[in-house]
Formats: C-alpha cells, sequence, structure tokens
C-alpha cells in the first residue's frame, strides 16, 4: 500500500470537502447529522473497518471491522464566533485538515460547524486516500445529499462487527495471496522499502538537518523525478495548512467557452495559469514569455486496460502545461484547450453530463480518486501542480432538508508540493478550493484573489468591442455533454 508509505505528518493523504448549509426550517443540527450518517453508512461498509498491520509485514495491511466503533468519535461538532465568515471558516478548515488521521480507528472524520452568518452551517468530511477506492467505496458525501428536501427513508441498518482475525489466520491468507499472486509479492515488498526507505531517510535528516547520501541512496524508491525548487515546490513541506475557497459563475465559464471555444474544463485550466502568473509576480518571479507550470490534471476514461471503478469510469494522469508566461487570457486559453484537443479525438474522454448524473453527490469521490492517481504518478512523472476538476448537478440538493449552498474540495498535499487546487461545479457556481502549505505560501489569499481577477479578465475579452484572438480549435457548441453541466467534454476528475 505505496499510499501508507507515503501518508507522514507533513503529507497527511486525506481528501477533505466543505459543504455550506442553509437549514432553513429543516432543523439540520448535529444530532441531525449523526441520525443522517447512521442512517446511510450502511452503503459505504469500509467506514466501519481500519487497518490492521499483517505481523512480520510479511503482506499488506488488511480491512478488518472496527471492535469499538463509536460513529459520536467521527461525528463531531465544532464552531466558529459567530457571526462567523469564510475568513474563520477557512482557518478552522484549514487546522482541521492539518491533523491527521488515527490509524487505529476507522479513517474518515466529519465535523459539523455552527456559527456562520445568517444562520448558515457547514459539514466538513475529510476520508484518508486509503479508504475510498472507487471499487470497493465510495466517498461517504455521495451518500448523504438528496435531489429533495425530504430525505428518503433507508431500512434499518442491523451491523455487527465481525470477529477480527487472529495472527495466525492473518500470517496464513497472507502467504496463500503470495502463492498465488506475485502483483502482491512486489507490491508487499515496494511498500515496506518504501517505509524503511522514509524511516532512515526521516532519521537522517534529523540528525543532519540535511538530506545527504543516505537520504539519496532512499530516494530512488519514494522520491518523485527531481524538479527545481520554487513556491509551489519546496524542499520540504510543514505539518500546517492553509485553505482558501472561491466561489465563481458557471456562466461566466459558459461565456468564456461561446465566445472563444474549448470547453469549460479549458476555462477553468486557463483561469488557474492566469491565477498563477499574476501571483507569482507579485511574488516577484521573473519569467519569460515561455515559462510553464506543468500541472497533472486526472481525467475519466473509458479504457478497457484500466481498473474499472463502480462510478463507471477509470482514472488517468494528464499532463498540461500551464503557459504562465504568456501575457493574453486568450492565447493562454488556446494553448490549454490545444493540450488536451488529442484527449478529446481519442474517443475515450467521458461525457460530464454523464458524470454530473451519477447518482449522488459523485464530486467527492471523484476528487478523491483523482487524488490517488495524482500520487501513484509521483513515482514516474515530474509536474509541479495537481488540479482536480469535477461536474456535479446543476440543481439544488440536500441533507436532511437543508439546502446545500457551496462545495469546496480542500485536496491534499503531495511531497514537495505546496500547492493543490480542486474544482467543483455546482448548482449554477464554478467552486475553487485552494490547500497551501502554512509556511511556504503565507499569502494564499491573494492567490484565491487572482484566481477571480483572472477569470474576470478572460470575461473581459468576450466583449463585443474586444478584439479577439484568431481561434485556436473549432467552437463546442452542441457537442456531447453541454446539456448536463454547460461543459462539452466530461473527464470526471478533470472534466
Amino acid at each position: 500500500m505505496t499510499i501508507l508509505a507515503t501518508d507522514s505528518t507533513t503529507t497527511p493523504l486525506h481528501n477533505t470537502t466543505l459543504e455550506i448549509f442553509d437549514p432553513g426550517d429543516s432543523g439540520f443540527d448535529h444530532p441531525r447529522l449523526v441520525e443522517l450518517i447512521a442512517d446511510r453508512i450502511a452503503f459505504v461498509p469500509r467506514y466501519r473497518q481500519r487497518i490492521l498491520t499483517v505481523p512480520g509485514s510479511v503482506a499488506n495491511p488488511v480491512w478488518v471491522d472496527d471492535q469499538r466503533f463509536d460513529l459520536g468519535y467521527h461525528v463531531r461538532r465544532s464552531a466558529i464566533p459567530r457571526p462567523g465568515g469564510m475568513a474563520e471558516l477557512l482557518e478552522l478548515v484549514a487546522r482541521i485538515v492539518s491533523r491527521p488521521l488515527d490509524r487505529s480507528r476507522p479513517l474518515w472524520e466529519v465535523y459539523f460547524v455552527e456559527g456562520l452568518a445568517d444562520g448558515r452551517v457547514a459539514v466538513l468530511s475529510k476520508s484518508h486516500q486509503m479508504l475510498v477506492d472507487g471499487v470497493e467505496t465510495v466517498d461517504i458525501g455521495q451518500v448523504l445529499l438528496d435531489a429533495q428536501p425530504q430525505p428518503k427513508v433507508m431500512e434499518a441498518d442491523e451491523w455487527h462487527a465481525r470477529r477480527r482475525p487472529t495472527n495466525p489466520a492473518l500470517v496464513v491468507d497472507a502467504l496463500k495471496e503470495s502463492l498465488t499472486s506475485s502483483a502482491t509479492v512486489l507490491a508487499t515488498a515496494r511498500t515496506a522499502g518504501d517505509a524503511v526507505a522514509r524511516g532512515t531517510l526521516g532519521l537522517r535528516r534529523r540528525l543532519t538537518g540535511v538530506a545527504g547520501p543516505l537520504a539519496r541512496l532512499g530516494g530512488p524508491l519514494v522520491a518523485p523525478p527531481p524538479v527545481a525548487e520554487s513556491p509551489i515546490t519546496p524542499a520540504t513541506l510543514s505539518q500546517q495548512r492553509r485553505v482558501v475557497g472561491v466561489r465563481t459563475s458557471l456562466a461566466a465559464h459558459r461565456r468564456v467557452r461561446e465566445v472563444h471555444g474549448g470547453t469549460v474544463n479549458d476555462v477553468v485550466l486557463a483561469t488557474v495559469a492566469g491565477a498563477l502568473r499574476t501571483w507569482l509576480m507579485a511574488r516577484d518571479q521573473r519569467f519569460g514569455p515561455s515559462r510553464r507550470v506543468r500541472a497533472l490534471v486526472p481525467m475519466s476514461v473509458i479504457d478497457d486496460e484500466l481498473e474499472a471503478t463502480s462510478l463507471g469510469t477509470q482514472i488517468q494522469g494528464h499532463l498540461v502545461d500551464l503557459p504562465i508566461g504568456e501575457p493574453s487570457p486568450v492565447v493562454r486559453l488556446h494553448q490549454v484547450s490545444y493540450s488536451f484537443k488529442a484527449h478529446s479525438e481519442t474517443g475515450r474522454a467521458v461525457a460530464a453530463n454523464r458524470l454530473a448524473g451519477i447518482a449522488g453527490f459523485a464530486p467527492t469521490t471523484f476528487h478523491a480518486l483523482g487524488s490517488r492517481v495524482a500520487l501513484s504518478e509521483l513515482r514516474s512523472k515530474r509536474f509541479q501542480l495537481t488540479v482536480t476538476n469535477v461536474p456535479g448537478p446543476q440543481f439544488p440538493l440536500y441533507a436532511a432538508g437543508a439546502r446545500m449552498l457551496e462545495t469546496y474540495p480542500v485536496p491534499p498535499l503531495l511531497p514537495r508540493h505546496a500547492l493543490a487546487i480542486g474544482v467543483t461545479s455546482y448548482d449554477g457556481h464554478v467552486h475553487y478550493g485552494v490547500t497551501g502549505d502554512r509556511d511556504a505560501i503565507t499569502d494564499l489569499e491573494l492567490f484565491g484573489q487572482c484566481l477571480t481577477d483572472a477569470l474576470d479578465e478572460l470575461v473581459d475579452t468576450t466583449n463585443e468591442s474586444r478584439r479577439r484572438a484568431p481561434r485556436g480549435r473549432t467552437a463546442a457548441r452542441g457537442r456531447t455533454g453541454e446539456a448536463g453541466t454547460g461543459t462539452d467534454r466530461g473527464t470526471g476528475a478533470g472534466r
């Protein structure tokens, strides 16, 4: 399990989603949230299991029922000083996502946050990457929301924890699996090697303060291909995070797409490129017109050679060079659009309306899968940033009768990645969630403002009085997917 080998106090690998609700007269509160989760947790049985290490590490850890499972431990109540705004809420979120999950219990937590202005409340769900694989388990956030204010009535769940396997039984099962699967043997050896290398490297750094020859010896096992140090790829990460949420209009993204061609996904990535350009320049970074930031954008595809998920698609990493050196927002958009042209022409891309139509609130699961793909690609591909972009339903959803107003993904940081961006479209808006390392990026709020400015700059180019740059590709009006979310290329974690 490479995920467990990479997980650490400086890179806790859990995906988080922040959702803001208007309770109205629904009575939505902490006890009601506990009741809702108790009602739906049967759909995600792994949320009542924990990881158990096989004696001697002769096999990968296994999932077992948690004998002391306590829903009250996992569903917590919190608050910010009234009347709280987004700044106060996001500071609380940053502190919560900075804390690793307890491996002796099921790897998830949900927080009910009170104190927001105008009587609103927030729900913060936090699940480890190990937990959500899209095959055995989807994210719990996918099963909690309904399309109607009236919650669906579920049958009673008569769950009882199964007995924990004995240590001899675990070893015997591991040996049997090893004899029948060479891939399992290799994966176990690789995971054990990663853990040893990480421990040795950590000890060396604590003793010397630098990564010397011993660190280089362990590097090939666990380290990504080398990238130049920059504001978004520092040598080390701290244990603390900053979080920013930016709410924008889906209509604005569609307007840019309609005038200049491409897709909503292209507009999102061009917005990110423009924000990076402005933000780095504000940090007195100097670069020429050819400067790029390589981003990994997980994409949903249909591919018989990839592992299938319960959501009906597979996730594949796509590298795109964001043209931050290009001063023209329209040219940046065309360059991003061109980089996705080959993917669209493969015929494997998944329509956005298909993804948005998956039962429940699937973006939470797709973001988790996208983060898993980014981590798996870190060994072999050189990139500086991960951007997951997921289309959601364009109608309101409800939790126990409370209407969800906003939803922000909070993606985890990879080793040496001080910035990660998640994007979710929902009910007429596009929500950008940005995670940054607290020490490496002290001005993350400025980056959030740069996202807004970059989108405004693109929208400004759609005015009839402005001269349009030549289109880099055919306009995308009327293609598959437009009826669902206003996009013409749905790509799950990369739309």
